[in-house]
C-alpha cells in the first residue's frame, strides 16, 4: 500500500520571498498588491525555487498548503507563480501571534490527521526543544527553517524530496 504523501506547510516570507534566494542568479522581482493590508509588497523569488516547490506538489511527492500570513491571498501568489491553487492552513488573515497559533495548530492538525509534516518557515519552526520533538516524533515530521535573507535552498528542497520519498 501506498502512503499518502506529506504535507508540506510552506511559509512565503523568508522562505520563498528572500531579498538574496541564490539559486544560480539575480531573483525576479514584482510588486504585490494586499488587499487585506491594503500596501503593494515586493516580492523576490528565486524562479528555480518556486519550479521545484510545482514539480514536487504536481508529482504528487508533497502536497503543499500554504501556512503563512499570505493565506487569504494566496490566490496572488498562485498568480505570480503559475502555481495550482494549493491548500490553505487557513483562510483568515492573522498577523503576529495569531498567525503564529494558527501555524502551530495547522503542524498539529497534519500530524493528528496521521500525515507525515513538512514545515518550512523561517521563524515559526523550532530548531531544538519540546515543540521540535513532538513534531518530529517517530520520523513523522521533517521542520525546516531558512535563513530569512536567503529562503529555501537547494539542499533543504533536496532534504524535502528524500523525507517525502522515505516510507513509500
Amino acid at each position: 500500500m501506498i502512503s499518502l504523501p506529506p504535507i508540506w506547510l510552506l511559509d512565503v516570507d523568508g522562505v520563498v520571498n528572500a531579498n538574496r534566494p541564490g539559486w544560480g542568479g539575480p531573483p525576479h522581482r514584482r510588486g504585490v498588491w494586499s488587499a487585506v493590508d491594503q500596501y503593494e509588497y515586493t516580492i523576490r523569488w528565486a524562479p528555480m525555487l518556486v519550479d521545484r516547490i510545482r514539480d514536487l506538489h504536481e508529482n504528487g511527492i508533497v502536497e503543499v498548503v500554504w501556512c503563512t500570513t499570505w493565506c487569504a491571498e494566496a490566490d496572488v501568489l498562485e498568480h505570480l507563480w503559475s502555481l495550482p491553487t494549493l491548500g490553505r492552513a487557513f483562510t483568515e488573515p492573522f498577523r503576529e501571534a495569531a498567525a503564529s497559533a494558527a501555524k502551530l495548530a495547522a503542524a498539529r492538525k497534519v500530524l493528528a490527521n496521521g500525515r507525515r509534516l513538512v514545515w518550512t518557515d523561517d521563524l515559526e519552526v523550532p530548531n531544538s526543544g519540546p515543540l521540535h520533538d513532538e513534531l518530529t516524533a517517530e520520523g513523522r515530521g521533517l521542520l525546516i527553517r531558512p535563513n530569512s535573507s536567503r529562503g529555501l535552498q537547494r539542499s533543504e528542497l533536496n532534504d524535502i524530496h528524500v523525507f517525502a520519498l522515505k516510507d513509500r
